[in-house]
């Protein structure tokens, strides 16, 4: 699935190509997403000029001239590319946002997990949005957002990290991550970790989002850049996807176990 650093390497590719463009159509060819795409959204967005491309935790939003905005989630595989608008529709390219330019933004997603939404007005008060905690690299996440939260709860701190009413964006890769980094072990109880652990995890989240954002984001099997070209972050991970292989800490074999129904791989020793 893509993360919050692949979206928003997605934000920043698609961008420059969209912002400032008018939207010479909205075209629907497979309403049947994750949920159904509202009937009238296309004829509300025709002609509108794109003011903002913004993220909102994993929601691409496009910001339209006239208060209304398209929500666009990516979903398990879904993807944006920027094509010639007139480019022949594959199997699962669902959406085209075709612009004035003589480009479209194609969204493509195979399991049809993806979704798209109009909002009028504040975007932030749509059902999807209004209930999200703080984005991780902004001012208002730090250790004791996570320590506050997190007393007398019981739940795992890799879930708790994972929970988008606490913070959003933070996914199975960057939890194991920032939780090697901070050295805390991805199974003890959220509410059993102190103010200064805390303050370390934050600091480890912000650090290795914007990391993976730098490089491109982690490459998965089914996510490419904007530009067609992958992630390179991958590469650099210390934790996901290297069970059985040394710490880069202290040269102990990694394990793994599964967490809220999620595989993650620590550090026996680093980690406490």
């Amino acid at each position: 699935m893509p993360e919050l650093p692949e979206v928003e390497t997605t934000r920043r590719g698609v961008a420059p190509h969209a912002v400032g463009r008018r939207l010479a159509a909205l075209v629907v060819r497979e309403p049947r997403l994750r949920w159904p795409v509202d009937a009238g959204l296309a004829a509300q967005a025709q002609g509108r000029r794109v003011t903002a491309l913004e993220r909102r935790a994993k929601y691409l939003l496009f910001g339209l001239e006239g208060g209304l905005w398209l929500l666009l989630h990516l979903g398990m595989s879904g993807s944006l590319r920027v094509v010639p608008a007139g480019a022949p529709p594959q199997r699962h390219d669902h959406l085209d946002l075709a612009l004035d330019s003589g480009e479209a933004v194609r969204f493509t997603d195979p399991r049809r997990f993806g979704s798209l939404h109009g909002a009028s007005g504040d975007p932030e008060a749509h059902p999807l949005l209004r209930h999200l905690g703080p984005e991780p690299l902004g001012e208002a996440f730090h250790g004791q957002h996570l320590y506050a939260l997190s007393r007398s709860r019981r739940v795992p701190v890799k879930a708790f990290v994972m929970d988008s009413r606490v913070v959003v964006g933070v996914g199975n890769i960057y939890a194991a991550e920032a939780l090697w980094r901070a050295r805390i072990h991805p199974g003890r109880a959220a509410g059993r970790i102190g103010l200064g652990r805390y303050r370390r995890l934050a600091e480890a989240i912000k650090a290795v989002l914007a990391e993976a954002i730098e490089a491109g984001g982690t490459t998965l099997r089914d996510f490419t850049r904007g530009d067609g070209t992958p992630g390179y972050f991958r590469q650099q991970l210390d934790a996901y996807g290297r069970a059985g292989l040394p710490c880069r800490r202290c040269g102990t074999p990694l394990q793994s176990r599964r967490l809220a129904q999620r595989a993650t791989v620590y550090c026996p020793r680093c980690q406490r």
